[in-house]
């Protein structure tokens, strides 16, 4: 009895102990998984969050790599020499990177100019095809093989392919560099077309470099090395601020042409409506100045600057899209209306057929008048003022001008004479003293 009893204690043991041993086995398989879970997840969550935390340190290490890549032959371009070599571009502080864009403040030769890369380094953009295939045909690097002309039709490609815009289209390269082309016969280097075509990848840098050519209303490229290009410095829009231009800003913005009649001291009373004008005269450029109307699809402050003169510029053109474009964006699958809403660009929903209309159903001016003049000109800024005929009258074009859609060009005008009003007024109140009629001056905006 006790021999039996005995087996059967050692069985149960043995059973408990492996029972146990099994359990603890789980458990430290559960911990070890829940420990690479944990690790895993932190390197993901360093990745896709800090590692695009702006810092200055590493935009100077992206800079220093530029200048290393510039001093080993990989890359070139007008601004290297002095951004590497002379001391020309100082550093001044990372604006902001966003997934994968880097974006910086610097001083060029004492202007303030912002420099720019969709990617931060440079082999990360795609290589030029066409080095590549005459390197494996055993040719000598590519530097004497492409001619002047061979480097404008493959540019001229890429841009037109950029934008959306079929091989017909009469767009010719930006000015600039046909100038150069014509100033020199000599070939491009390697290093010269690696850079040119790493900036051809840059959607924002095409659309400006294409446009300042033909618009006043963006900001101005003045220089590029390797992958970075430098735009002008701009005061530029603030959600935040009801105000949205900044004067202190302002004042660090480079004026159109120095010391002249431009470069003058404007009132709180007329700044506003000759920015509004600088808008509307904006609209007029983007629709018909073009061989296809440019749609602006993120509308906002923070995408728009003004000169010293109060010229309205865009300085984020990721989300602009000419005609072309924008209808093979708009025309997708739907089963209602909101599917077919692309940001502030916005088509209707044919139910029979399930697609999204290829035509924009509501326009830039709108989007403007609804984002930026409701809130500029809204009874609750103008206070006390907002009674005024003048105001009212302009109040209620800006409502009207938010909820209609294409083709009204009459509530356009109405704007336009309203906005021209007010700059008279203010500037002939300028000179009245006490006599001025306070009553009657714009003051939605305390610059």
């Amino acid at each position: 009895m006790r021999r039996s009893l005995r087996r059967a204690l050692g069985s149960a043991l043995r059973w408990l102990g492996v029972k146990v041993c099994r359990r603890s086995a789980l458990l430290l398989v559960l911990v070890w998984l829940a420990s690479w879970l944990f690790l895993n997840g932190l390197v993901f969550v360093h990745r896709n969050m800090f590692s695009d935390f702006c810092t200055d340190d590493k935009s100077k290490e992206i800079l220093q790599r530029v200048c290393d890549e510039y001093q080993q032959g990989v890359l070139s371009g007008d601004l290297c020499d002095d951004l590497c070599v002379a001391g020309r571009v100082e550093y001044k502080r990372c604006l902001y990177y966003e997934n994968g864009k880097k974006v910086m403040a610097a001083s060029w030769r004492g202007v303030p100019v912002v420099l720019k890369s969709k990617l931060e380094n440079f082999s990360s953009y795609e290589a030029l095809a066409l080095l590549e295939y005459q390197d494996g045909a055993g040719g000598t690097g590519g530097e004497e093989e492409l001619s002047p002309l061979d480097v404008v039709f493959y540019a001229t490609l890429e841009i037109k392919n950029s934008l959306g815009l079929e091989t017909g289209t009469n767009l010719t390269l930006p000015r600039l560099w046909g100038q150069k082309l014509k100033e020199s016969e000599r070939t491009y280097s390697r290093a010269e077309l690696a850079s040119l075509w790493a900036l051809l990848q840059q959607e924002e840098y095409i659309f400006l470099r294409v446009l300042q050519d033909l618009t006043h209303h963006v900001a101005k490229i003045l220089g590029s090395c390797g992958h970075f290009y430098a735009v002008e410095f701009l005061a530029a829009g603030h959600a935040w601020d009801q105000h949205i231009f900044s004067l202190e800003e302002l004042s660090l913005s480079p004026s159109p042409s120095p010391g002249s009649a431009q470069d003058q001291m404007f009132t709180a009373g007329d700044m506003v409506p000759r920015v509004a004008l600088s808008f509307l005269e904006m609209v007029e450029h983007f629709e018909n100045d073009f061989s296809h109307r440019l749609h602006l699809c993120d509308i906002k402050p923070e995408n728009f600057a003004i000169r010293k003169d109060l010229t309205v510029v865009a300085i984020d053109v990721d989300m602009a899209f000419f005609e072309p474009k924008m209808r093979d964006i708009l025309e997708q699958n739907c089963t209602s209306d909101n599917d077919c809403n692309f940001f502030d660009c916005i088509s209707k929903c044919d139910r029979t057929k399930n697609r999204c209309g290829p035509k924009r159903q509501n326009s830039n001016l709108q989007v403007i008048c609804e984002k930026i003049f409701r809130p500029w000109f809204s009874p609750t800024l103008l206070g006390a003022k907002a009674g005024l005929p003048l105001q009212v009258a302009l109040q209620r074009a800006v409502q009207e001008c938010a909820e209609i859609g294409e083709g009204r060009r009459a509530v356009r005008q109405q704007l336009r004479a309203l906005l021209v009003e007010l700059v008279q007024e203010d500037s002939g109140n300028q000179g009245e003293g006490q006599e001025r009629k306070m009553g009657r001056v714009h003051t939605a905006l305390n610059f």
